[in-house]
């Protein structure tokens, strides 16, 4: 008995880190999660197998500010570099999250959520909360403010 509460202590508390938004001080994300290579690794392994539908984590540079998305449902959106060079389109959904007003290019983006697969590197959804509660919340993280 001892054993099964204490495996479940260890679940919740991994469940909660995982889904946890990285801290970052304006440079660069800290953390056991943040490990050098683990974020890229993530990405460029999803790139490279054209998959699709996968949790990713990690930040990246902004490189380029795109103008809203306005048809459906209206979408934030902006290329990020990742530390290998590998971009990402995110598409930050506005209508379930707050729009991040003062994002610039160069400025740091931690993020998590979907990566989807695509020739120009892919694109990155579900960087909001789930009304529905059914989907893995997401998250963006921009000069030490959450955006979920």
């Amino acid at each position: 008995m001892r054993k099964a509460v204490y495996l479940a202590a260890i679940c919740g508390l991994a469940l909660v880190l995982s889904e946890a938004p990285l801290p970052l001080d304006g440079r660069q994300a800290h953390g056991p999660t943040t490990a050098p290579g683990t974020v890229t690794e993530q990405v460029t392994h999803a790139f490279e197998t054209h998959a699709s539908n996968v949790q990713v984590r990690g930040q990246g540079v902004v490189i380029k500010l795109l103008p809203d998305d306005t048809r459906g449902s209206r979408h934030q959106k902006f290329i990020l570099r990742l530390s290998d060079g590998h971009t990402l389109l995110v598409a930050h959904n506005i209508d379930l999250a707050p729009r991040i007003n003062d994002l610039q290019v160069k400025d740091y983006v931690g993020f998590m959520g979907e990566y989807e697969w695509n020739q120009q590197g892919g694109v990155l959804h579900w960087t909001h909360h789930d009304p529905a509660g059914k989907h893995p919340n997401g998250w963006l993280n921009h000069d030490g403010k959450t955006y979920q």
